[in-house]
Parts: structure tokens; C-alpha cells; sequence
């Protein structure tokens, strides 16, 4: 039974991994800054897993990866890592990390939308009102009626959810590279391939931007370390690991569902860890938003 069910497993502790993940890199944020916190999180995620691999696979590097693996997970670790979760961590301080989680909800029809386009996969009339439900689902949350009219206007900072946005679509395009390079390849070393490539691309960014000073006075904040350890343990490490785990063992569509879960899973540690008050109409928001992310995959 078990067996049968891996993928959904899988998918289910990616789901959790990640809610940890999204608390301990908005807390780190808040002291060092996204562009430390990714940089530094991707290094720690990469000695995690290495170790990992050298025990479990006897060797330390991907060094049996062929050149389609290493060409499309590099891509995807580019767009995913420096890209997408760029903006997404620059979120998590604009708006914070229940809000960003919640809009990021939208990876999964943002994925379909790119099958279609890019490997003309069919929409049926279910994923458009999955969709849509998911739109809606965040709407409530970040929309609220202008009090000087009749119109509506955002309830957070718009320039924090487009970050969320961009994050999104980075999230979505990193899993379709990701498909197509990983085939039946080792997960965890498809994982390495894609902070390699996340690791170099923040290096260029950090050489362009001339940050190595902040960087090297943000890893000798230990507050933060403790957070960004933690959060490299589960996300990097565990939370990418397991999301390609599953997607070996059942479908995307049914992967993205069940890790979509991630803006209920959060409202919890949200009151409880960062202290934040949550609304009724936050809360039907996000399970609005998971509904619709089901009724795109399932129905």
C-alpha cells in the first residue's frame, strides 16, 4: 500500500519540509538580507547533500550525470534557485512568508500553462476552473475594497507580490527543466547538479552587485546561521530532494497538488513561531487557493 503511494509521500513531507523552510529564511532574511540567505543556504544545502551522496551513492560529486542531465538540471537550477527564489526570498521580507507561499500556489497552473505552450499539453475545461479558483482563492487574500470607491486595491505591497509572481513562474519553469533532465537519474544528485548551478549563478550576481563585503560580515551572524542551517537542512537538502523523489514516483500534476498545501501548512507556524495575527478571510483564502490547485490535477 505504501509502495503504491510513494510519490503522494514524498510530495506530502516536500509540503512540510518546505513550510519550515519558507519560517527559517524569512526569520535569516530579516537580519542578513535574501541575496546572503540564498547564497549562503545553497552552500550549506550543497555540503548536506554531498555528504549524503558519498555515503549513499560512494561519490561525493555527480560525476555519472550525462551532458542532457547536467544541461537541463543546470538550466533548471538557474532559473529555479537564482531567479526564481531570488525574488522569492526578497518576498518573504516585502510581504512576508504565509503571503509568498500562498501566491506561489500558483507554480502549479503556471506549469500547465507552460506544458501547453511548450510541449502542447491539452487544458481540459477542469484546469481552467482550477485556475481560477486558485486566482481567486488569492485575491481574497490580497485584495481589499478601496473605502474611497468602488474598486478594490492590493492589502500588501504589490511590489512584494510580484516578486512572489516571479518566483512562481521561476518555480514552474525549474520543475519542467528539471523533468526533462532528470529521467530516471539519482534525485539527490540531480539536486547537486542544480545548486552547482544555483551556487555559480549567485556568484556572478554577488561579483556584479559587489556584495562579497556584506557577505562575508552576514556569515558571521550566528543568529541568522542557526536559521539559514535549519532552513538548508530542510529545503535545499530534504525539500528539493523529496519534490524530485516524487515526481519519480507519480505524476507532477499530482506532486504540485499535494505540496500546494503549503499556504494552509504555514498559518499555524505563522501564529505560533513568527507571532503573526491571521484573519478568517486569510485562512478561507488559502484553503480557497489549495482547492482550486486540486481541482486542476485531480478533477
Amino acid at each position: 500500500m505504501i509502495q503504491s503511494h510513494l510519490g503522494e509521500i514524498y510530495s506530502l513531507f516536500t509540503a512540510i519540509f518546505w513550510t519550515i523552510t519558507a519560517i527559517c529564511f524569512e526569520i535569516a532574511g530579516k537580519k542578513i538580507g535574501s541575496l546572503s540567505v540564498n547564497y549562503i543556504r545553497l552552500i550549506m544545502g550543497f555540503i548536506l547533500i554531498s555528504l549524503f551522496t558519498t555515503f549513499s551513492r560512494g561519490m561525493m560529486l555527480p560525476v555519472d550525470a550525462t551532458l542532457k542531465s547536467w544541461l537541463y538540471l543546470s538550466i533548471s537550477g538557474l532559473i529555479g534557485f537564482v531567479i526564481g527564489d531570488l525574488f522569492l526570498f526578497q518576498a518573504y521580507l516585502e510581504i512576508g512568508a504565509r503571503t509568498s507561499m500562498l501566491i506561489m500556489a500558483l507554480a502549479p497552473p503556471i506549469t500547465a500553462l507552460l506544458g501547453f505552450v511548450t510541449m502542447r499539453e491539452l487544458i481540459s475545461l477542469s484546469d481552467f476552473i482550477g485556475m481560477f479558483v486558485t486566482i481567486f482563492g488569492i485575491a481574497v487574500v490580497v485584495l481589499v475594497k478601496n473605502p474611497e470607491g468602488n474598486n478594490f486595491k492590493f492589502s500588501r505591497s504589490v511590489k512584494g507580490i510580484v516578486y512572489a509572481l516571479i518566483g512562481a513562474f521561476g518555480q514552474a519553469l525549474g520543475l519542467i527543466f528539471s523533468k526533462i533532465g532528470m529521467g530516471d537519474y539519482d534525485p539527490f544528485a540531480a539536486t547537486q547538479i542544480r545548486i552547482i548551478a544555483g551556487i555559480v549563478g549567485f556568484t556572478f550576481v554577488i561579483l556584479f552587485m559587489k556584495k562579497w563585503d556584506k557577505l562575508k560580515e552576514d556569515v558571521k551572524n550566528m543568529e541568522a546561521t542557526k536559521y539559514l542551517f535549519f532552513g538548508s537542512l530542510f529545503g535545499p537538502f530534504l525539500g528539493v530532494s523529496f519534490s524530485l523523489l516524487a515526481i519519480q514516483y507519480t505524476t507532477t500534476g499530482v506532486s504540485s497538488t499535494i505540496t500546494s498545501i503549503i499556504p494552509v501548512l504555514i498559518i499555524p507556524l505563522s501564529i505560533f513561531v513568527l507571532k503573526e495575527k491571521v484573519s478568517p478571510k486569510e485562512i478561507l483564502g488559502a484553503v480557497i487557493s489549495v482547492i482550486g490547485v486540486t481541482i486542476l490535477f485531480v478533477v
